[in-house]
């Protein structure tokens, strides 16, 4: 057989394979399921990719308590009277273990300015919440009923929902952000006038 018959069929399946392979959706990598698997993500150089919804601009707080591991309840209305930063999060969820850190420096930072208060998502697992919750500045409460997941409605951990001191909602953040990075103070900078 002729070395030129041979090419065209060759040159033919290669552009048909081209062309199969533009059409390809890809599809997000599954979320890991553990903090190990988090690390795993952060040394590959995943970033944060959280976006901004303000669509419910000027949502009152929802009326809703929850508790922490020990009983002592938080009724969210008594948040009003400072700007607030609610955040829901689970222990499986990667991403929001991941955030976790940077949440803790952003209250910290923001200290007497602003409340950052973190309520996990985690079904009845008080001890593990508490386990992976070891940070300074964070609060351990529990909404094991997904009161609040259900109340927001965003479909996706972590969210984190911003409120001024009248307890008006400014925005949300769905999905993971570095609350470290240099664009945070902007960020909440309009719940804090």
């Amino acid at each position: 057989m002729p070395l030129i018959s041979l090419r065209l069929p060759l040159a033919i399946a290669l552009a048909g394979l081209s062309l199969c392979a533009c059409d390809r959706e890809q599809r997000a990598p599954a979320q890991p399921e553990s903090a190990a698997a988090s690390d795993a993500g952060s040394a590959s150089g995943e970033t944060f990719a959280g976006k901004i919804d303000r669509s419910h601009k000027g949502a009152a707080l929802p009326q809703a308590t929850v508790h922490d591991a020990s009983g002592a309840k938080l009724d969210i209305q008594s948040l009003r009277g400072k700007p607030v930063l609610i955040n829901l999060w689970a222990t499986w969820c990667a991403p929001c273990v991941k955030e976790l850190p940077t949440l803790d420096a952003l209250a910290a930072r923001q200290a007497g300015h602003l409340a950052v208060v973190t309520i996990a998502q985690d079904m009845a697992q008080p001890e593990k919440v508490k386990a992976e919750l070891h940070y300074a500045h964070l609060p351990a409460w529990l909404d094991p009923d997904n009161t609040l997941g259900f109340y927001y409605n965003s479909g996706e951990l972590p969210t984190s929902v911003l409120y001024d001191a009248q307890g008006r909602e400014v925005w949300r953040m769905v999905g993971a952000h570095d609350w470290a990075g240099k664009d945070s103070d902007a960020l909440i900078a309009p719940a804090l006038k």
